[in-house]
């Protein structure tokens, strides 16, 4: 049992490193959407929370994101341009 147990967490641990395709739908779940912004899905939780990341659609009861909005919220996330960060030699 416990080898299962270690082959299950080692094979998580490596999805979570490999490259995630692209989504090849508009909307995705929570757990998608964590993943395709490259946090967890509590992460996740805060980040919606503290408007970081965009509220989900409803669709039926289900929450769902529109991948454009991730897109959106995640290029206003600071950082990434190199032209405004301090350099350390100066």
């Amino acid at each position: 049992m416990q080898g299962r147990v270690e082959a299950n967490m080692t094979k998580a641990v490596n999805i979570r490193h490999e490259a995630l395709p692209p989504p090849t739908r508009r909307g995705l779940h929570r757990d998608e959407s964590a993943a395709y912004i490259g946090v967890s899905a509590n992460t996740f939780d805060k980040m919606v929370a503290d408007g970081r990341m965009p509220l989900a659609k409803r669709i039926d009861g289900r929450k769902v994101w529109d991948v454009r909005a991730l897109d959106r919220s995640f290029d206003a996330l600071p950082g990434g341009d190199e032209s405004s960060q301090a350099n350390p030699w100066d």
